[in-house]
C-alpha cells in the first residue's frame, strides 16, 4: 500500500523517514526524491498544472485587470507572466516524475507525507497519515519538530506497531500502549503568539503532557506528584459566510465538532448532556420551539452510546486516550455572524491603471467578547505591481497592514 513514509520540516529537512518496499536504484536516490518532492509543494504554483480553471470572479479580475493594462505594455507583461502568477496550495496527491503518487497532509507546519506506487485510495492513505500525526501529538505532547527530533526512537517503534510492510495495523492510541515500551522527552510548548486579553481563553499547559509517563531531556524522570485527574472540553467551529457588496448575508454554513481529551485515571464512564430542545434535521415534522436549535446533521464518535439520546438528549462514553472528537455536526441557514464587511472598489480618476479598495469590517458580538489573532486577506488582480495601506482602526490595538507580492494579497 505505502512504500515510503517521511516527515518533512517546514525547511524541507527530512525528520523520519521509513521505507516499506524498495524499488531496483531507487533506493540510493531517496534524498533526492525527497527534496525534489519538498521543493515541488514548496514552490507550486499555476504551472505545475496543464490546466487551471479560473471561478466567474477570477475571470472578471482577470477580465478587469487586462483592461487596464495599456498597448504598449502588453509585451512586457507576458515576459513577466511568470512572476506574475499566483501561489496556491499543492494538491494533497499528485504524480511525480519518477513514477510514484506522493500523497501529503500537513500539521503544525510538519509535512506528513508518503509515496506508493499503488493504485491506492487516496482518502485512505490520507487518513492512515492523518493518525499517525494524532498518535505522535498523543504520545509526545505537542507536535512539533523539536518533539520529534528528541523523541525519534518511540516515533520508530510506533511506526513498528502501526504499520506493517506498508499496510495499516493498530492505529488506536489506546491499543498501541500495550506494545510501546519506550517513554517520550517531555518538551515544552511553545506559546502562539498573540497577546490573549481574556485569562480564560488562555489554554491550559496541561493538555500538551503526553499520555504516557515521560522523562525530562537530561533522562530522569519526571516526578509529578500533584496528578489530576483532567479532561479537557473544546468545541472548534468554522464558519462559511458569503455577504453581498451591501453587507448582506447571503449564505452562511457552521462545521462544528466537539473534540476532548483526557486524563482520567482509569476508565470512568462519561456523560455529556446537549441542549433538550436540539433538533436533528430540517425535514423533520417537529415544530421547532422558540430558542431551540436545529441541526442539519450530526454524527458521533464510535465510542458513544446512544440509548439515552433521542429522549434525553444525553451521550454517555468511555473516553479512550489521546485526543479524540465526540461529534460533528452541520449547520445552515441564517445566524449572527461575529464579524460583518463592507467592501466598496473605485477607479481613481484620471488613472487608469489605478484602483481603490476600502474594507470596512464591524464586529458585532456581545461586548463581553473579542476576537483574537483575526487576520484578513485580500486577494488582488494577478497583474498587480503594488500597493499600499493605510489603516483607521477604532479601538483595535496592533493592527498591521501589508502587501505580500509573492501571492499578489494584502494581510491585514
Amino acid at each position: 500500500m505505502i512504500s515510503n513514509f517521511f516527515v518533512l520540516s517546514p525547511r524541507g529537512d527530512t525528520i523520519i523517514t521509513k521505507t516499506y518496499r524498495t524499488r531496483p536504484n531507487v533506493g540510493a536516490h531517496e534524498r533526492s526524491h525527497l527534496e525534489a518532492f519538498f521543493r515541488r509543494i514548496k514552490f507550486w504554483d499555476d504551472a505545475s498544472t496543464p490546466a487551471v480553471a479560473l471561478s466567474g470572479d477570477d475571470q472578471d479580475l482577470m477580465e478587469g485587470g487586462e483592461s487596464s493594462i495599456p498597448a504598449s505594455g502588453m509585451e512586457d507583461d507576458e515576459k513577466k507572466s511568470k512572476n506574475s502568477r499566483q501561489k496556491v496550495d499543492a494538491p494533497p496527491v499528485f504524480i511525480m516524475p519518477d513514477g510514484l503518487s506522493y500523497l501529503h497532509v500537513k500539521r503544525n507546519g510538519l509535512i506528513f507525507g508518503c509515496s506508493t506506487s499503488r493504485n491506492v485510495s487516496p482518502t485512505t492513505v490520507i487518513e492512515i497519515l492523518s493518525k499517525i500525526a494524532k498518535v505522535f501529538k498523543d504520545y509526545c505532547g505537542t507536535l512539533s519538530e523539536e518533539a520529534i527530533r528528541k523523541n525519534f526512537i518511540l516515533l520508530y517503534e510506533l511506526l513498528d506497531e502501526m504499520m506493517d510492510y506498508g499496510y495499516p495495523q493498530v492505529t488506536q492510541t489506546e491499543n498501541l500502549k500495550a506494545f510501546v515500551y519506550n517513554e517520550p522527552i517531555l518538551v515544552s510548548h511553545v506559546p502562539s503568539t498573540g497577546n490573549m486579553i481574556n485569562p480564560k481563553t488562555a489554554s491550559a499547559s496541561a493538555v500538551h503532557k503526553p499520555i504516557i509517563p515521560s522523562v525530562t531531556a537530561n533522562g530522569g524522570k519526571k516526578q509529578n506528584n500533584n496528578q489530576k485527574n483532567e479532561i479537557f472540553v473544546d468545541i472548534l467551529e468554522r464558519l462559511n459566510v458569503l455577504f453581498s457588496a451591501n453587507g448582506y448575508l447571503l449564505n452562511s454554513t457552521i462545521d462544528g465538532c466537539i473534540q476532548m481529551k483526557s486524563y482520567l485515571a482509569g476508565n470512568p464512564e462519561l456523560r455529556l448532556a446537549l441542549n433538550e430542545d436540539l433538533i436533528i434535521g430540517k425535514n423533520t415534522q417537529t415544530n421547532p420551539n422558540y430558542g431551540s436549535v436545529v441541526l442539519d446533521d450530526i454524527n458521533f464518535n464510535a465510542c458513544v452510546n446512544l440509548s439515552e439520546f433521542e429522549h434525553g438528549r444525553t451521550l454517555s462514553f468511555y473516553p479512550p486516550d489521546g485526543e479524540f472528537v465526540v461529534l460533528n455536526y452541520r449547520l445552515t441557514g441564517e445566524f449572527r455572524a461575529p464579524f460583518r464587511i463592507f467592501p466598496s472598489i473605485e477607479e481613481t480618476p484620471g488613472e487608469p491603471n489605478k484602483i481603490e479598495i476600502n474594507i470596512h469590517v464591524r464586529a458585532e458580538m456581545p461586548d463581553n467578547h473579542f476576537g483574537a489573532n483575526v487576520c484578513i486577506e485580500i486577494p488582488l488582480p494577478k497583474n498587480t505591481v503594488a500597493a499600499s495601506c493605510n489603516i483607521v482602526s477604532n479601538g483595535a490595538s496592533n493592527v498591521t497592514a501589508e502587501y505580500n507580492s509573492a501571492e499578489r494579497k494584502i494581510l491585514w
